[in-house]
């Protein structure tokens, strides 16, 4: 596809998130859009691609394990309601709730990070029950099992964003800009040499790269992503308690990521579908739903194990080159072009 191709379908893919839900009748185009439930299900779509982004960058990019992003997620979230609550407003909530977030994840990172892979997930998980039960234990701060309930959607420039079409624009907006944020970092070099330590770290670390500080911070900036998720999460439903951000919520983001394709840019947003709409299509199937749900996931476990943008790359190029030789898949990640020693050069090259 051509630079122009690619700028008009970014220009369709924009207007088809900002006018999809909404009711287009009284212009003129037979669209009614999405009622209520239908935008709820969109926004939640959105939150979760944004807390599966930060699993990505730690898990698809540097290398890393993580069990704990659902912890991250109520920390945002009970961040958020109890400012709220404060009379704090809704913009300084969601940077607030990011930053905590960071500055936890820093805190963790650094005794956890002296292990790696399945030893770092078990940290991790512990991590996550410890906030899983002072969430539910701590009934004077988080209201225990209870929770937080009248978390008011925010007013901005005097308009109450209440209304589902409302607030989704507001996620909309939110997400292009942490979408942005992360697609220059990854094209940084910090994002080279995020990609370079997954693939070779000692190769890394021989070409000047700080391996324990750059794991560091891929692991801080993925807390501080599940962090806004949750400053966005606890106004769409208006009610939080512990239940969401339980281990089985963290599992769910590994599963959107690899099931999407980890280390691809589009990979969380893709897992999300699997996670949150695929449910929801399925409902017509009535009890048997959540059965069909998992044998899809399995297959595609089984047969996509790059996931599905993986499984999609590979037919586009087979369908390209259909006389190619079959080469096998490249050992590189995405933007890398299938060589980590040439990453690491150049991130070494930039450092010096």
């Amino acid at each position: 596809m051509n630079r122009n191709l690619k700028i008009i379908f970014g220009l369709v893919l924009v207007l088809v998130f900002i006018a999809g839900p909404a009711d287009l009748t009284g212009l003129g185009i037979p669209w009614p859009g999405l009622k209520r439930y239908g935008t709820y299900i969109l926004t939640l779509w959105l939150v979760t691609a944004v807390a599966a982004m930060g699993v990505n960058l730690i898990v698809g990019y540097a290398g890393q394990e993580t069990l704990a992003q659902a912890a991250f997620l109520g920390i945002g979230a009970f961040t958020t309601a109890l400012l709220q609550k404060a009379g704090v407003p809704f913009g300084l909530n969601f940077l607030a709730s990011g930053v905590i977030c960071f500055i936890v994840g820093i805190a963790l990172g650094f005794p956890a990070l002296r292990v790696q892979k399945h030893y770092l997930a078990f940290v991790t998980l512990a991590f996550s029950v410890f906030v899983w039960l002072l969430i539910r234990n701590e009934e004077w701060l988080t209201g225990g099992v209870n929770g937080i309930k009248d978390i008011r959607r925010p007013i901005l420039l005097g308009i109450s964003l209440r209304p589902a079409l409302y607030y989704y624009w507001l996620v909309l907006a939110l997400t292009a800009v942490l979408t942005a944020a992360m697609w220059w970092l990854l094209r940084s070099p910090w994002g080279r040499a995020f990609t370079a330590l997954r693939e070779n770290a000692i190769r890394a670390e021989s070409l000047g790269i700080d391996v324990r500080g750059y794991t560091l911070m891929a692991f801080a900036i993925g807390s501080a992503y599940a962090g806004f998720a949750g400053a966005m999460y606890a106004p769409l439903v208006e009610f939080i308690d512990p239940s969401p951000f339980a281990l089985g919520a963290s599992l769910q983001f590994l599963l959107m990521v690899v099931a999407g394709g980890a280390g691809s840019f589009v990979g969380p947003f893709v897992g999300a579908v699997v996670a949150v709409l695929l449910p929801e299509w399925l409902r017509f199937a009535e009890g048997y739903y959540l059965i069909i749900f998992a044998i899809i996931v399995m297959l595609l476990m089984a047969f996509c194990p790059t996931g599905i943008v993986g499984l999609f790359a590979r037919l586009t190029t087979k369908a390209r080159r259909p006389h190619a030789d079959d080469k096998g898949p490249s050992l590189g990640g995405p933007n890398l072009g299938g060589d980590p020693t040439a990453a690491a050069t150049t991130v070494a090259g930039a450092n010096s």
